[in-house]
């Protein structure tokens, strides 16, 4: 071989390695340890639930289509959508909102969809709301996308006597007027209501109320609000959640908790909720598209901070509940980004770049390590709004990055944590600094060991071993996500620009090795 061909096979694989975004720099190697003969907390696949509220086209074009529909549906259910969402084994769906819940009246959204209630929906770009997608449609769409039931009830503008007889409507099996009523709605068995709401961001949309006041009314809806389906008794018994913090001056969790933990009479609760919002100031001005790595290391950084607001939180639930029977359900989160050009303000429409999957991927991490008191989350929200799964526009339909990653930690639902050890490294740009790599190890029912590694570095490629302490593994592989850019989308023009690709370890000796591509995720079985 002469030089000028060695030259040239060399430039050849610097560009083949720069197309997979990985650059040819050398690297330390990291050492993660895993011990699968220890194991951590259980990792609830309630950790992975979804968010749809009456919110621009979240639900009006983005599930619900109606059934003279051209889309295909089935019962005016859209079938592409509810095929994608199958596929990422969707464990529940918050509904109907968000602010939207606590001026949403049920019986507005029953019967025949010509005698429906048509009002304005205020807190969402002030549109119409049809009603056309009421109980029997959601119960519907969840049972054909495989999930259960979470029901927000009105607090805010609603009364315990109205939220009680909502539950009874979808769950008894007693022969009463709501029992008749929504069997000639076409369902004679009881609906089964997996998680219950007990309203939604009380200290603002929800009615701007005090804790004390908030405390009052919760336990009043607690203790009238029934689920009463016989199929619901023992392990299958409906959860409660109470409000809790927003993650910025109004803190109801002690309030809540204190209330708990001194609690007399028929009422309870089962978890405090969080809400959190990666948006970098009001109103939420980050860019989702053609931006650069100032804010997305903004970003990042800022979806790391998660840990910290879990933390507090845990501190002070665990001052009233040390054995930790009280979960926290951090029921909204995601990215909140400046909305799309041309689109009504108040539909919270963006778009989902790799940046926004890696901040998916980072936060979902923090749950796990955290699944001891974090039993339930919801990414907001499952279609058209905020950090979509999925983005439509009539009859198209695309995947966003964050899509591939809820389908790739598929294995982590009801999996059992196990305990990793790294040196994360440091990722700097200007003045923030954050752990260059997160990683978690877990085990699933069937003894499989599975591995999820990010990179949120997006210039330098991290090199890894892997060490399983009293375990031989030949073989580690599964899926990595990565674009040529932190910005890079998904669109209905290019549907396969972010997408997973096969990836795995190789062998070097006795040992294995994988070298992370900058601003990647990726989720591995380790094969003994």
């Amino acid at each position: 071989m002469n030089g000028r061909t060695a030259w040239v096979r060399a430039m050849r694989r610097s560009v083949a390695f720069l197309a997979l975004g990985i650059t040819t720099m050398a690297s330390a190697q990291t050492v993660v340890k895993i011990d699968p003969g220890k194991s951590g907390s259980r990792i609830e696949r309630d950790i992975f639930g979804q968010f749809a509220e009456h919110l621009g086209t979240g639900i009006y074009g983005g599930i619900w289509v109606g059934r003279d529909s051209k889309i295909p549906n089935v019962r005016g259910i859209r079938s592409d959508v509810v095929a994608a969402l199958h596929a990422i084994h969707v464990p529940n769906v918050r509904w109907p909102g968000g602010c939207f819940a606590d001026e949403y009246h049920w019986r507005n959204g029953i019967g025949p969809a010509a005698k429906r209630t048509v009002t304005v929906n205020s807190n969402w770009g002030g549109v119409p709301e049809p009603s056309t997608f009421g109980t029997e449609e959601y119960m519907d769409f969840l049972q054909q996308i495989g999930s259960e039931a979470f029901i927000s009830v009105n607090i805010g503008s609603g009364s315990p006597e109205e939220a009680a007889d909502w539950l009874e409507y979808m769950t008894t099996t007693q022969p009463t007027s709501l029992e008749k009523q929504r069997a000639a709605n076409g369902h004679p068995a009881p609906y089964k209501v997996h998680l219950l709401g007990l309203g939604n961001e009380n200290w603002g949309c929800g009615g701007a109320m005090s804790p004390e006041h908030y405390v009052e009314q919760m336990k009043l809806f607690s203790h009238f609000v029934r689920n009463t389906n016989p199929a619901q008794k023992g392990g299958e018994q409906m959860k409660r959640i109470a409000v809790g913090w927003d993650s910025n001056s109004k803190d109801y969790t002690d309030a809540v908790m204190k209330a708990w933990a001194e609690k007399t009479g028929d009422w309870d609760i089962d978890a405090v909720s969080l809400h959190n919002y990666v948006l970098d100031g009001w109103p939420p001005h980050l860019p989702a598209t053609g931006f650069g790595e100032a804010d997305y290391a903004k970003a990042i950084k800022e979806a790391y901070g998660m840990d910290d607001k879990i933390v507090h939180q845990t501190a002070i639930m665990d001052r009233y509940d040390p054995q930790k029977k009280v979960a926290l359900s951090v029921d909204e989160w995601g990215i909140w980004l400046a909305p799309t050009a041309g689109s009504n303000p108040g539909f919270l429409q963006q778009q989902n770049s790799l940046r926004d999957a890696i901040l998916a991927a980072v936060t979902l991490n923090i749950f796990m390590r955290h699944a001891d008191r974090v039993r339930m989350a919801n990414i907001a929200q499952m279609v058209n709004v905020l950090q979509a799964m999925v983005l439509t526009d009539g009859p198209k339909m695309v995947l966003t990055p964050t899509y591939h990653i809820y389908k790739m930690y598929v294995p982590f639902q009801d999996a059992t944590f196990v305990p990793i050890s790294y040196d994360s490294g440091t990722y700097r740009y200007g003045d923030k600094s954050m752990p260059r790599l997160d990683a978690v190890a877990a085990r699933d029912s069937s003894g499989q060991l599975w591995l999820s590694v990010t990179n949120v570095d997006p210039d330098k490629p991290a090199d890894l071993v892997l060490d399983v302490s009293g375990k031989a593994i030949r073989s580690a592989d599964g899926q990595l996500l990565t674009a040529d850019r932190v910005d890079a989308v998904n669109s209905f023009a290019a549907p396969d620009n972010v997408k997973p690709r096969p990836f795995s370890a190789q062998r070097q000796g006795d040992r294995l090795r994988l070298t992370m591509p900058p601003k990647s995720v990726a989720v591995l079985a380790l094969r003994p």
